[in-house]
């Protein structure tokens, strides 16, 4: 499948386009910015154990709100804080991992030049373990956050710095706390820049039809971790 093919099938899996969004209308939002807590949980309610996440795995919940996608990542290895600039060239300071090794990691998991996002039905972009595997694309490094719609790459050990592709900024962080004494996480807000409204301006008529009058509803209390190929039927690799 080549790129116009995998471009054209996200935006029918996504439903109906919105207009390109001028430069304008990117966030550029750069400090912190606090939600509500969410306790991660699993798909039976209770707490996830940091420990027990599978390294180098896809997870997604779903943070600030009901709608809006995010990755976390067991990286296997520290994630060190890092300098970063959004598209609006405000800098910020990512913090890094969270956890005993520094390798627990969230990114909100809508690319950053299309706004394209997991869906039930498909997803164009995931962490991939190793390189991109595509004769195609240039693989800019090991063990990257892609997007197969325009073959933006991120680095999730990086703070989700672009190493290739159109996107301009690093994918928005989700803040997460780890608590030591009973290894769970909680999702405590966002640093970066922030891309929400124009997403749900993007998507309003599909995330009506699959989360209903709630996807704007902050996430409060918990939020429910699952395995991208839980979550999503068809996970496309490129």
């Amino acid at each position: 499948m080549d790129r116009r093919d995998f471009v054209e099938g996200c935006a029918l899996g996504a439903g109906a386009l919105a207009t390109t969004l001028g430069a304008a209308s990117w966030a550029a939002q750069a400090t912190p910015r606090r939600y509500a807590p969410a306790l991660l949980v699993d798909e039976l309610g209770d707490p996830v154990k940091a420990s027990q996440l599978k390294l180098q795995t896809n997870y997604v919940f779903h943070y600030p709100f009901e709608a809006t996608p995010v990755f976390l990542l067991d990286l296997g290895k520290a994630a060190m804080p890092l300098s970063l600039k959004t598209k609006g060239q405000q800098d910020y300071q990512w913090p890094g991992g969270v956890g005993p090794r520094r390798s627990l990691v969230a990114f909100s998991a809508i690319c950053a030049h299309q706004l394209v996002y997991p869906t039930k039905d498909l997803s164009f972009i995931s962490f991939r373990k190793g390189p991109v595997l595509n004769p195609k694309t240039p693989s800019h490094g090991n063990d990257l956050i892609h997007c197969c719609a325009d073959h933006s790459q991120y680095d999730p050990a990086r703070g989700a710095q672009v190493l290739g592709g159109p996107a301009e900024q690093p994918l928005c962080a989700v803040l997460l706390e780890h608590d030591a004494r009973t290894d769970t996480l909680t999702a405590t807000g966002t640093l970066g820049g922030e891309l929400f409204d124009e997403f749900f301006r993007k998507y309003e008529m599909k995330l009506s039809l699959d989360v209903g009058p709630k996807a704007r509803q902050p996430v409060a209390g918990r939020s429910t971790v699952r395995e991208l190929e839980r979550f999503c039927r068809n996970p496309i690799r490129c």
